[in-house]
């Protein structure tokens, strides 16, 4: 194996230093194109759909679980797939390990689940075998072929005006790889972060940055943001990259 050159610290302090300065171009690039998706024209969606749950027959609005926004993964869980029924899809399995706690999305008025083709009780067995404890429903009618997730893996974004639904966005292949944490999740919906310092169009909802960052098992408490916080805000970090 051929390796790099061995360099002084001082030259490997400026050759960082130049990677750290596309890394912050491509940082803000990513800020401006979460931008565009947040002005992305929305869809409406006319058909009723349904999903099996744990408690039963649910509707797309009732994936909401009451929350303005969703956001919803096709995962490859199904008789056909290679693993069943011990596992779903060996790609569709690593995105699954990757999603973050969801106290936080849930805290940006946010909800994501997963839905796929498998019946219930094999659902709940690989949930508790692989140590996931995301939402899954079972796909029982054509919102898979509907929304660009019959022949592959996806994930798309909706958003609830009282009870009428719009698609907002959608990504799939490689872009899918990105998704995971809650801000890759969070960037990809039409409200975005919801943090003062994004690019975003006028009235929607907003707060201070980082204000609305809790604990996950604190989000129901009603303490003040910490003073770190505050300090933050008063220096010159207030915007995130």
């Amino acid at each position: 194996m051929k390796t790099p050159p061995i360099v002084s610290p001082q030259e490997w302090e400026a050759a960082r230093r130049q990677l750290l300065d596309e890394e912050k171009r491509l940082t803000r690039a990513r800020d401006a194109l979460a931008a565009k998706r947040r002005r992305m024209p929305w869809l409406a969606v006319e058909k009723a759909y349904a999903f099996e749950g744990p408690e039963g027959r649910v509707s797309l609005l009732d994936l909401f679980q009451g929350r303005r926004q969703l956001i919803v993964y096709r995962a490859f869980f199904e008789p056909v797939v290679y693993g069943w029924p011990d596992h779903a899809c060996r790609g569709c399995s690593m995105v699954a390990d990757h999603v973050g706690n969801l106290a936080h999305l849930n805290a940006r008025d946010t909800t994501l689940v997963f839905a796929s083709r498998a019946p219930q009780p094999e659902i709940e067995q690989v949930k508790e075998r692989m140590g996931w404890t995301m939402p899954w429903y079972t796909i029982t009618d054509d919102f898979d072929a509907d929304f660009g997730v019959d022949e592959w893996h996806g994930t798309n974004a909706f958003i609830r005006d009282g009870d009428r639904v719009f698609r907002t966005y959608f990504i799939n292949a490689r872009g899918d790889e990105a998704l995971g944490s809650t801000w890759s999740y969070l960037d990809m919906t039409a409200l975005g972060r919801q943090e003062e310092w994004e690019d975003s169009p006028k009235d929607y909802p907003k707060t201070p940055p980082y204000e609305w960052w809790n604990w996950h098992d604190a989000y129901d408490d009603a303490a003040p943001a910490p003073e770190w916080v505050a300090q933050t805000r008063r220096g010159t970090q207030a915007q995130p990259g």
